[in-house]
């Protein structure tokens, strides 16, 4: 499938808006646009097996018995829908389209349901219909063909970060949170996967990549094209986390529309309340919040590193309150997997930094007990200062710090400190 047929697709998407001009502003269309694709490519996706599905509910009505599993297999996937409306026949009938359309996404399984809800999809049914949209809208993704003959799971991921990427420059005043550039992911994926190439490229490979603020998912995206580039056959599980409910829900989308379990996105705060306690991971990588405040989660914070110690994950330090840079990486030391006799298994971690986990802190502070504890356990393999204003909406400089717990030989006792500031080219305006 070609580039020109995606831009098609997300433009076909995207037109929506001309029907929202007046009703929404400019930066809210996506709340629109982004569930509603999501609606027309599970429908699609569930399509060949509607039937199956009905089947499997008219036989165990009336019966007390979880058949979750059941549709599950019925559906073929992680997801399945029991009603038997579809968005055309809603579309058909704009008299009770929005009661319809509650009924169509209360018949989705909890997983799917649970995406939709945090997209605030009920309201903006509610906002629709208000204006007299509704039919409209839904009559507009009707025409549009995600089926994935049509549109391969690949190829729906890049026509969805489309739109993801057109919404971020709509409400621009947020794009800073949670987008990162393209050309920043590339680099950052390529620093943490490029000593593996050899292991990677052997066949039945399996890898784990996690992020603890995932976002909308871009990292996560990023690091299995990579892997999938140099193997395709190589199976690569996505992890991650993410607070802010809207960039969870098209994290979990995207994750759903590529065929990977959207189970393995957790929602909430990675400090106070892990979603992946105890696991670990091959590659772990993130671009946290720059100097976020962590007062909300300062007791569980504070009680991990008094009371569990080295069984938690802050027993090294803990930084001032109003940057929590440091605990992101803590954490995700916390999850790199132990190196076993024969030099196998271990973890790689890439993790985005602005100077102050660097430089602030005297000796003695949390800061500074941090960054000891990383050195003294030999794991800070380089840290890259790159260009300024990299970033939407900031100009602050930026740095990649690469760890690892499996150093080559030649290279245990050392630290690459790599100057790219002056390694760019500028780009035409957005």
């Amino acid at each position: 499938m070609n580039s020109s047929k995606h831009t098609e697709l997300a433009n076909h998407a995207w037109s929506v808006a001309d029907l929202l001009r007046g009703d929404y502003k400019q930066s809210d269309y996506g709340k629109v646009i982004l569930p509603f694709t999501v609606l027309r490519r599970l429908e699609c996706v569930l399509e060949p097996t509607r039937e199956k599905v009905a089947e499997t509910v008219a036989r165990f009505e009336g019966q007390d018995i979880d058949t979750d599993h059941f549709l599950r297999r019925a559906s073929g996937h992680s997801f399945y829908n029991k009603s038997d409306l579809t968005l055309k026949k809603i579309a058909a009938d704009p008299q009770n389209a929005a009661k319809l359309l509650q009924i169509y996404v209360g018949g989705f399984s909890d997983n799917a349901r649970e995406v939709l809800d945090k997209y605030e999809f009920a309201q903006q049914i509610k906002k629709l219909d208000g204006a007299n949209l509704l039919y409209q809208v839904i009559g507009k993704f009707t025409d549009l063909d995600l089926h994935p003959e049509n549109v391969p799971n690949h190829n729906m991921g890049y026509i969805f970060e489309e739109l993801i990427r057109r919404f971020a420059e709509q409400s621009n005043e947020t794009a800073g949170e949670h987008f990162t550039p393209r050309e920043v992911i590339k680099l950052m994926v390529n620093l943490l996967i490029a000593p593996d190439g050899d292991a990677l490229s052997l066949p039945g490979v399996v890898r784990t990549v996690m992020d603890p603020a995932c976002g909308t998912g871009g990292m996560l995206s990023a690091a299995e094209e990579h892997i999938r580039a140099l193997n395709p056959d190589a199976t690569v599980e996505v992890y991650g986390q993410e607070l802010n409910a809207e960039s969870w829900a098209i994290c979990r989308s995207d994750l759903m529309i590529k065929g990977q379990d959207p189970e393995n996105i957790a929602f909430g705060n990675s400090f106070s309340d892990d979603g992946h306690a105890r696991e670990k991971f091959d590659y772990l990588l993130a671009n946290p919040p720059f100097g976020v405040e962590w007062k909300k989660v300062k007791e569980d914070v504070e009680y991990e590193h008094k009371h569990l110690g080295e069984a938690g994950r802050f027993a090294a330090g803990l930084p001032r309150i109003n940057d929590g840079s440091l605990l992101f990486l803590q954490h995700m030391i916390s999850k790199m997997k132990p190196v076993d006799a024969g030099g196998g298994g271990g973890s790689r971690i890439a993790i985005v930094f602005n100077g102050s986990p660097l430089f602030a802190g005297a000796a003695g502070s949390g800061e500074s007990e941090i960054r000891r504890w990383i050195l003294e356990n030999d794991w800070l393999e380089a840290i890259v200062a790159l260009p300024d204003q990299l970033f939407y909406n900031t100009g602050i400089s930026t740095y990649f710090w690469i760890l690892t717990n499996r150093k080559a030989p030649d290279h245990k006792g050392k630290v690459v400190l790599l100057d790219a500031r002056d390694q760019w080219q500028k780009m035409r305006k957005s």
